[in-house]
């Protein structure tokens, strides 16, 4: 599928008075639909010359795009980073098709007209008023298969603008305040098959939790379990094109191919986690910090399924929450002692509110035969688990497990890395790998930690 990604900028008003604001609101919302809708619309196609006038009977340049050209071949004329055989950036890569998924528009208006230019008219009007200008972050997406044509998807997602503008019409007279106005702002959601990626608008600036009336809405629009956030702004949908801001990898296991065995099935973490490892964060904590890194990686999959607010917790946060419930005293904070799954549970209880189950393991060679208990961990909660041994803690975020020959390999993610954040030497490594059960010391005792979803929307 192909995703067409808009952004449109700018709308502004004048308050004469509160009788005035919707009137005047909704005044500028039908410019706004009017602009979208005229022909000095454009769409310029990122890193590429192409540009559409989708109203103007789809008039395009260069000549080579006509109503005809379909998706695929529109991904020949995107400029990319990568250097020719003589080191030299193409400008134009015209025999070679992009493999990208997603093709990003830029959404524009023609401000001058062909032909002999009018005079301006200058005038001066005196009269009390409030202004307020903001930007409106368009953002529509539209799924199209690459056989599909330019001109047909165009025409859907200039829809889809339309409707968009009616959306942030609607929240932004829902949520004014006197004359301050809360900018809506466009997410997009990935929902369980077949209902695909959805656009809410929020308004920006509210928290979740002032949101909870619109999500229950929409979990009963789209028939969804209201015992899980699918809809909260962590949740929202994140493009692969896209970097992100803290530097973290986000699910690096997603690159591994799994394990081959008789009859097996593969159950794996359910949703996005950052992967913490030694040395990050300018900490020092290596030969120390294992079990506190596995921590931040559950609490990072708490907070990007939307189930928490709060930032991950570094590790004078992680010790002072277990000197606040009583485990630790004072000295704890600051120190380079280990902790342990006990601790890694009662942290997420302190910090998160989130439960956890703890699995006893009296010795390693006992985990071979907990395939069934570990995939059903898997299937119900899709948590990360942490697994504390010795003095060594792991991050268990899957498992493959055949039931008719006992057959199991785990999905380790280790967090005694040191290095950077290089996904192919993580992988190659084996930093983040499927692993048999002669990965764990087959005499040491082991505890695990189950975390469990909260049932909340």
């Amino acid at each position: 599928n192909t995703i067409l990604d808009i952004t449109l900028v700018i709308f502004s008003m004048c308050f004469l008075s509160a009788p005035h604001v919707y009137k005047l609101i909704s005044r500028t919302f039908e410019i706004l639909r009017s602009q979208v809708k005229s022909d000095s619309c454009v769409l310029t196609l990122c890193d590429s010359p192409v540009i559409i006038w989708p109203n103007k009977k789809f008039h395009a340049t260069p000549e080579e795009v006509t109503t005809n050209t379909i998706c695929e071949d529109l991904q020949q004329w995107i400029q990319t980073d990568e250097p020719e055989s003589t080191g030299k950036r193409s400008a134009k890569k015209k025999n070679k098709k992009s493999s990208a998924a997603v093709i990003k528009l830029q959404l524009m208006t023609e401000v001058t007209k062909p032909g002999p230019l009018s005079g301006l008219v200058l005038c001066r009007k005196v009269q009390n008023s409030h202004f307020v200008s903001t930007t409106l972050p368009m953002d529509c997406i539209v799924r199209a298969s690459s056989s599909d044509t330019v001109k047909d998807v165009c025409d859907r997602l200039m829809e889809e603008l339309t409707k968009q503008l009616d959306e942030m019409e609607k929240v932004t007279l829902q949520h004014i305040k006197g004359t301050t106005l809360l900018t809506p702002e466009p997410l997009h959601f990935l929902l369980p098959d077949p209902k695909g990626l959805v656009t809410v608008v929020y308004p920006a600036g509210m928290p979740d939790t002032q949101l909870e009336a619109k999500r229950q809405e929409l979990h009963r629009h789209f028939e969804l379990p209201d015992d899980r956030p699918y809809f909260r702004r962590a949740n929202a949908y994140h493009f692969p094109n896209e970097p992100y801001r803290d530097g973290y990898l986000r699910n690096p296991h997603l690159v591994l191919t799994h394990p081959s065995l008789e009859d097996g099935k593969v159950y794996l973490v359910q949703g996005i986690y950052s992967y913490h490892h030694y040395m990050q964060d300018r900490m020092d904590d290596n030969g120390w910090g294992c079990a506190y890194r596995s921590l931040q990686t559950i609490c990072s999959w708490f907070q990007q399924q939307g189930y928490v607010e709060r930032c991950v917790p570094s590790h004078k946060e992680i010790q002072q929450a277990l000197v606040d419930v009583g485990d630790k005293q004072t000295a704890f904070v600051g120190s380079r002692q280990w902790i342990g799954s006990i601790e890694v549970q009662a942290v997420l209880n302190q910090l998160l509110g989130v439960t956890s189950k703890i699995m006893f393991v009296s010795q390693g060679s006992e985990l071979a035969s907990k395939g069934r208990e570990l995939a059903n961990h898997f299937l119900t909660q899709g948590t990360p688990i942490m697994i504390g041994g010795g003095v060594l803690a792991h991050t268990i975020l899957g498992v493959a497990w055949s039931e008719t020959t006992g057959q199991i390999r785990y999905l380790i993610l280790d967090p005694h890395y040191t290095g950077a954040e290089d996904l192919q030497l993580i992988t190659d490594k084996g930093w983040c790998g499927w692993k048999g059960p002669e990965f764990w010391d087959q005499t040491a005792y082991y505890n695990l930690c189950l975390p469990q979803r909260p049932k909340v929307i």
